[in-house]
């Protein structure tokens, strides 16, 4: 029987089941990014965008497509984290917007609403690129509206449309050559067909429901052992939790993962799972107090690939930063605010050390292996004290969800200065003047930071290719540059000096070197001495950033 329209409960009942589906092939879709990192990146920043939106539509206030339109909205916006979330919560926004209107969704409802998603979604990017989740999301929309336009059944639209879609999602190395090298389709149009992929099943009677395999899913069964890294540490807590919270905290993490094991110890948190998300347990443990005993085991090759063992932390050691997502909202008088303050997101306690001394206001706990979400963002900007608020995202993948934030925020003016790492932040708080206006703050700032060079190194957790360099599985790669990768080799420290000297010109009169956590302080040290011999007409700092799987963050300027 052909299906004409979807009424509330089926479209909620579709969102869910395309969420579902999203979650349970997270992991294949982060293994599309192009750069080998161990991050839970592109599948997971979706998938937890979209479980923001199915908490939303699935309340009780949920009652017609109106309201389960508003409730997808809100909850993608204010859940969006990475590049990828926030463009699929703008897209989700854009349908939506003309889905609150409808009783009931026909063929030329999706077909007007898909039109207005792609238009939202292009706008909230300020360069959009071809061969991205946003080709493969206009290229969908056209192929609705030119079906629509004589058939009204949506089963058979629907079908077309995707396998329309697995063509332009084939075609999108062709328009990204970083994705051709690499050998990969692009990870956010691949989510976005998972996605779409999982509503149709639904509306075919194979809803995808919650915890269900990927081969249930449609997809091949993983391997029995089918996480590929153990994460276990320690947590020194402030303030121990209770065992309502260790109950929860242990469900989440067995949400992303399996094995799971919380359990106290004094005041010492004790964490482990098998995942494949090991930024995402490092920064949920990050909001209970400072990590201690950090391992990373990649099963799959039977070795640690990061591993640090500090005892204890240092009687001197810097106050734990702010933890995300549990910002307290200020309580001093408005009267009593300063003129502007500032957010930065960073990830260790050095490095909040080094941002806080600066005078950055609240520390935002997340990088390149965790990115926050706007509502992340948006707690911490009610939590300063300050007529407007400058935020640091200090990465790429974190600007959208700043820029979200900003627009989203009513309370108080809000700017974003838009830093790609951790360095650019650094530089740009070094020039902050305190008497001088915002606006003239803002300019100094930019013109700062751009022109300081900066990379990282970490280790690759899969075989790729990438600006001609052939990478391995556990190759340290040296990031950053024009080509997104300095150097590789099986040695982080040779790699750092690679890396470093890659940056180093006639003009360079200053290096600074922030250490990870997986670096003893010996190493720092010597890594001092042979830079300074290495480039005597350089100043040399070499800072304990105390950051978790990148070794090394270098910066020249």
């Amino acid at each position: 029987m052909a299906t004409q329209s979807i009424d509330v409960k089926m479209f909620t009942r579709m969102f869910i089941s395309g969420a579902n589906n999203l979650e349970a092939n997270k992991a294949w879709i982060n293994d599309l990014n192009v750069f080998p990192v161990p991050d839970g990146d592109t599948g997971t920043n979706m998938s937890l965008t979209l479980t923001s939106a199915v908490k939303e539509v699935s309340g009780p206030k949920v009652t017609d497509m109106a309201s389960a339109a508003k409730a997808v909205s809100f909850g993608s916006l204010r859940g969006a984290r990475g590049n990828s979330g926030v463009i699929t919560s703008q897209l989700l926004r854009g349908f939506c917007k003309v889905l609150q209107t409808k009783e009931t969704v026909d063929a030329a409802a999706i077909a007007e609403a898909s039109v207005k998603a792609v238009e939202t979604a292009y706008k909230a990017v300020m360069k959009p690129k071809e061969g991205t989740i946003l080709t493969v999301a206009r290229g969908v929309s056209e192929k609705w509206n030119e079906l629509a336009a004589e058939e009204t059944d949506l089963e058979k639209i629907f079908e077309q449309v995707l396998d329309h879609g697995d063509k332009v999602l084939a075609y999108t190395p062709e328009l990204l050559p970083v994705l051709k090298e690499a050998g990969v389709v692009d990870s956010g149009g691949q989510g976005l067909m998972v996605f779409l992929k999982g509503a149709y099943a639904c509306m075919m009677g194979r809803e995808v429901t919650a915890g269900e395999t990927a081969e249930a899913a449609g997809r091949k069964a993983e391997p029995e052992d089918k996480y590929t890294y153990r994460v276990s540490y320690g947590v020194k807590q402030k303030h121990p939790l209770s065992q309502e919270q260790e109950a929860g905290f242990k469900s989440w993490l067995e949400a992303i993962g399996d094995h799971a094991d919380v359990s106290s110890d004094c005041d010492v948190l004790h964490v482990a799972v098998e995942t494949d998300d090991p930024g995402l347990v490092l920064q949920k443990g990050m909001k209970y107090g400072s990590l201690i005993g950090v391992a990373v085991l990649n099963k799959r090759e039977e070795k640690e690939t990061v591993k640090a063992v500090p005892a204890e932390p240092a009687e001197e050691a810097p106050a734990a930063p702010a933890k995300a997502a549990a910002f307290v909202k200020t309580t001093v008088p408005e009267s009593e605010w300063k003129e502007i303050g500032f957010i930065a997101t960073a990830v260790g306690d050095g490095l909040a050390e080094v941002f806080r001394s600066l005078g950055v206001d609240a520390i935002v706990q997340g990088g390149q292996t965790m990115n926050p979400s706007t509502e992340d963002m948006l707690e911490a900007i009610e939590s300063v004290p300050a007529k407007a608020i400058v935020i640091l995202p200090n990465n790429k993948n974190i600007i959208l969800a700043a820029q979200q934030a900003q627009k989203l925020c009513k309370s108080r003016k809000v700017e974003v200065l838009p830093t790609t790492n951790i360095p650019e932040g650094i530089t740009a708080m070094s020039c902050f003047m305190p008497e001088d206006p915002l606006e003239d703050n803002l300019s100094m700032m930019r013109e700062s930071f751009a022109s300081v060079k900066s990379g990282e190194v970490t280790y690759a957790v899969r075989n790729t290719q990438i600006a001609g360099m052939e990478i391995h599985e556990g190759d340290f790669m040296g990031l950053g540059g024009p080509q997104g990768i300095y150097a590789v080799g099986r040695d982080k420290t040779e790699v750092l000096l690679d890396m470093i000297a890659a940056m180093v010109d006639e003009e360079s009169g200053m290096i600074t070197l922030y250490y990870g956590e997986d670096v003893k302080e010996e190493e720092g040290e010597a890594l001092r001495d042979k830079l300074t011999k290495l480039y005597p007409d350089c100043d040399i700092d070499v800072i304990c950033g105390g950051q978790p799987v990148y070794s090394f963050i270098a910066s020249v300027e």
